[in-house]
């Protein structure tokens, strides 16, 4: 029917990025010696898929109450050495019978969540984005929250990061549109400070890449929060050139060289970044970001310069 999940992304508590070493021995403990690492386009290392199994409702847009029984998958990553990340996901499908089956049937398909009730697939993925959760709702925001924060504290950690910023989710829904190739569709909401919403229409054969996806957009979502608002706290004070430089200095360092959108995305899907880059303006809205980082801190080493020749002269 659909497929969904949620992925959190937030700077990692440490004060200078890890070595890829380094942060397979902080994801170890989650999941084992079960690592993948990837060296390019970036350092990124994450953790095997891990299921937790589940026995609930789904919210429905309709207020209605789908219950579904079965296993969702949760992973989690570090990108760049000190970007942390999150996921948890899973695939909706009707059940066979409309009954409660042995744990063992549920098991066998990780990652998969059967409807014993009648739903339309609408109906869930608007409640899943949009909806209230009720007490007996799936909770993917706890489950991510807590793998999120296993990962924080790590005694590798030192807790001392460069930067205090804040985590961003990503919520995401994923539908077929069937098995001859359609259009891709993909609709993007800021809902509120930390929190986006992603809907994505595809061919049935696709659906799988958009896990990756949504992944890739959560991190590069994060990047762009957090430059812009380290300028804006940064601009609105009464600082000086040179201390607004050295403020800015961390995004120069950490988070400049990170941008790069689609790299790690399955080539049908790349038209949804230029989609996302024709309507919300993902990379016109980053490039304005950095040319104003890069401005800042010319202006605060061309004063320091002033600086230092003027005292200069007067020794």
């Amino acid at each position: 029917m659909f497929t969904f999940g949620e992925v959190h992304t937030g700077l990692l508590q440490n004060s200078t990025p890890l070595t890829t070493d380094r942060a397979a021995e902080v994801l170890s403990p989650l999941c084992g010696a079960q690592l993948q690492r990837f060296e390019r386009p970036m350092q990124r290392i994450i953790t095997a898929d891990r299921p937790i199994g589940v026995d609930c409702r789904l919210p429905a847009a309709s207020g209605g109450n789908p219950h579904v029984v079965g296993t969702v998958l949760w992973h989690a990553g570090i990108t760049g050495g000190h970007l942390a990340q999150s996921n948890v996901f899973a695939a909706v499908v009707p059940a066979a019978e409309r009954r409660r089956m042995p744990w063992e049937h549920y098991t066998a398909f990780p990652g998969r969540l059967e409807l014993l009730s009648d739903a339309k697939p609408e109906d869930l993925t608007q409640g899943y984005l949009h909806g209230r959760s009720r007490p007996n709702d799936l909770d993917t925001t706890a489950i991510a929250t807590q793998a999120f924060d296993r990962l924080q504290r790590s005694q590798l950690l030192d807790r001392r990061p460069t930067l205090r910023t804040r985590r961003t989710r990503l919520r995401w829904t994923a539908t077929g549109t069937g098995k001859t190739p359609q259009p891709i569709t993909v609709t993007f909401r800021m809902v509120s400070e930390d929190l986006r919403t992603v809907d994505v229409k595809v061919a049935d054969e696709f659906v799988p890449g958009v896990l990756g996806l949504c992944e890739d957009l959560a991190l590069h979502d994060w990047l762009l929060t957090t430059v812009s608002r380290l300028l804006e706290l940064t601009l609105t004070t009464r600082l000086g050139p040179v201390e607004k430089a050295d403020q800015l200095r961390p995004a120069v360092e950490y988070f400049l060289h990170l941008w790069m959108p689609g790299a790690r995305v399955d080539e049908v899907l790349k038209p949804v970044w230029q989609e996302l880059d024709r309507r919300p303006g993902f990379s016109r809205q980053w490039d304005t970001s950095v040319a104003r980082v890069r401005d800042q801190i010319s202006l605060g080493t061309i004063e320091l310069l002033k600086l230092t020749h003027a005292l200069r002269r007067d020794a």
